[in-house]
């Protein structure tokens, strides 16, 4: 008989491979290149090679022969150039610089879009059946599809819809406790691509997502180390990650709020850009004219790209409430880099002037958008009479918040029931893990497990089984976490701001989850924060490279070590994609992949 239940408590796990992390050894800090760097060719590293000191050549001699270049140099910029170099740094404004450079920005994320879209597209429909919480979310969406909200369904509905009855919804509407946005853009997966009679289009719009999600990561990782080729390994990992790939092959929630607040970084990131070269140019200008840059600065106008990072956090909490986290620190965030470019720039009170004209104005836009676009993912909600609770004030005058008006005070009312939920969401689950254990997938949650006999469902030896566990690549989350280790460090003693802006996805996405330990939840939460782990990781890598730039031995033992890493983390996903993505396997087969004990 085919077993439906977890995966057996005497399976035992099998070895543990040693993980790896990147050497950080240097003797200068990362943020900034060595004063005689040429504008790199960042399609190779992120630092341009250098031969060293040439024979009889002290290293002081060079220093000081390099700092004589660099004044020779700058005395022939204009106030502007300077401005561009303190602000976005020599490294930043030479990407892209050559047709090499810029046809792999593309070709080479092209080329890890591919892999990924075949990891996450190849046997979508399989399983055949509901998948974990697909049981929730995507009968919900098909009901969204069709009546405008989320109807109930009779008892045990699931054979039947698996079966192709996909029309036996009830006409009452169902009580859920998630914004309806996620599952709208499940909803469209099926629109666009037959119906709900096809297990594979539960799981389009999540395969999609994920693919978009590798091509942000690289673009992303590219801009922020100012490195083609960092940015195709960043594309990479996110593309063979175990997290990624199970939430791109399933229909829940979590992959659709990690890809409105992985847009809404990337946002933010061209808004860091863009504002400091209108800073440039504008106090540039100052300065060109004779005048100096005094106690303030000047207003950096209206900001497109953050105005556009509001929208997608607004959507992102229109997917599922904890995308407010991501709000409150990114926006803290984006106001830092706004204080210290000012500063950079020689504002003399920096720190006001960034209050009044960078965090004011931005607390002014950002929230009121954010809360529009919100209350835009209730659209289907507001146009439909027959949606859970939508009626509510008209049923109870006088009750609620009377200053409202009725839909608003329904979905107040609402919102209060949801609140209620959650936060009294403690029963006990099998697979419930405390975030503690997160980052190094201590607690993988099992998605989809079965067992055949011999003979069953093609079982041609002793036992067989298929699993669909939640559990990112171990090689790459363990050595992530040693990652954070160095971007922490990064961040206190080389004060560099790319570490500020990996740890901001998963300080925003892990530690709210620690007021909630009490509370049922789940390590597959974490692929909300699955992009900065990566990014995380990269930015080591990164670091080690700059760090090394000019010691030739020191660089070639970070080359072997981080391709010796990758090549590692690539054969690991190999090893793994079986029990991602339910391929049925010899039970001793699966029992291999149980390097932990909780694991199974």
């Amino acid at each position: 008989m085919a077993s439906v239940s977890q995966p057996p408590a005497d399976a035992h796990p099998g070895p543990r491979p040693a993980s790896a992390a990147p050497d950080d050894r240097s003797d200068d800090a990362g943020t900034r290149p060595p004063p005689d760097a040429e504008a790199p060719d960042p399609s190779d590293d992120p630092a341009a090679e250098s031969p060293g000191a040439s024979p009889g050549e002290s290293p002081g001699e060079r220093a000081d022969e390099a700092a004589g270049l660099e004044h020779d140099a700058a005395s022939d910029l204009t106030h502007r150039e300077r401005l561009l170099l303190a602000l976005l740094g020599p490294r930043r404004l030479a990407l892209g610089a050559t047709a090499h450079d810029r046809l792999w920005g593309w070709l080479g994320v092209a080329i890890v879009a591919a892999v990924a879209a075949v990891l996450r597209l190849w046997n979508l429909g399989r399983p055949g059946t509901l998948v974990f919480d697909e049981t929730y979310y995507v009968k919900q969406a098909w009901t969204l599809l069709q009546v405008g909200y989320e109807a109930d369904w009779p008892e045990e509905p699931n054979p039947a819809f698996e079966a192709g009855d996909v029309s036996s919804f009830l006409p009452t509407a169902d009580y859920v406790v998630h914004p309806p946005l996620g599952k709208w853009m499940i909803a469209l997966g099926m629109r666009f691509f037959g119906g709900a009679e096809n297990p594979w289009t539960w799981r389009i719009a999540s395969a999609v997502v994920g693919v978009v999600a590798v091509v942000l990561v690289a673009r992303i990782a590219r801009r922020l180390f100012a490195s083609t080729a960092m940015g195709i390994v960043a594309g990479a990992l996110m593309a063979v990650d175990g997290e990624a790939i199970v939430h791109s092959r399933t229909g829940l929630l979590d992959n659709m709020l990690m890809i409105w607040v992985l847009v809404a970084f990337g946002c933010l990131l061209l808004d860091r850009e863009q504002a400091r070269r209108r800073l440039a140019d504008r106090c540039g200008a100052i300065l060109d004219a004779g005048g100096t840059i005094g106690r303030y600065g000047p207003g950096l106008g209206w900001r497109w790209w953050r105005f556009a990072a509001a929208v997608a956090l607004g959507l992102a909490c229109g997917v599922k409430w904890s995308g407010l986290y991501f709000l409150a620190v990114f926006a803290v965030v984006s106001v830092l880099w706004d204080a210290t470019a000012r500063r950079t720039a020689g504002v003399g009170r920096w720190w006001e002037d960034a209050l009044v004209r960078d965090a004011i104005p931005a607390a002014l836009v950002m929230l009121p958008t954010a809360a529009l676009a919100y209350l835009g993912a209730w659209t289907s909600w507001f146009r439909t009479p027959g949606a859970y609770m939508r009626q509510w004030a008209l049923e109870h005058p006088g009750e609620g918040v009377p200053w409202l008006p009725p839909a608003l005070r329904s979905l107040w009312e609402y919102h209060l029931k949801m609140w209620d939920f959650h936060n009294g969401l403690t029963s006990e689950h099998t697979y419930e893990a405390h975030p503690l254990g997160w980052i190094l997938q201590w607690r993988p949650t099992s998605f989809y497990w079965r067992s055949y006999d011999p003979g069953e469902a093609g079982c041609e030896v002793e036992r067989c089984a298929r699993a669909i566990t939640s559990l990112g690549n171990p090689v790459l989350w363990w050595t992530a976490a040693l990652a954070i280790l160095v971007a922490l460090w990064a961040l206190v003693r080389l004060k560099d701001w790319r570490a500020l802006a990996v740890l901001s996805g998963i300080v925003a996405g892990w530690a709210p989850w620690f007021l909630y330990a009490e509370r049922t939840i789940f390590t597959f939460y974490s692929i909300v924060f699955t992009p900065w782990v990566v990014l995380t990781l990269v930015y080591a890598m990164t670091l080690a490279l700059e760090r090394t730039e000019h010691r030739p031995v020191a660089r070639a033992r970070v080359r072997v070590g981080l391709t010796v890493l990758i090549t590692t983390i690539g054969a690991v996903s190999v090893f793994f994609y079986p029990i991602w993505t339910a391929w049925q396997v010899p039970y001793w087969f699966w029992r291999l992949h149980m390097w932990l004990p909780t694991w199974i």
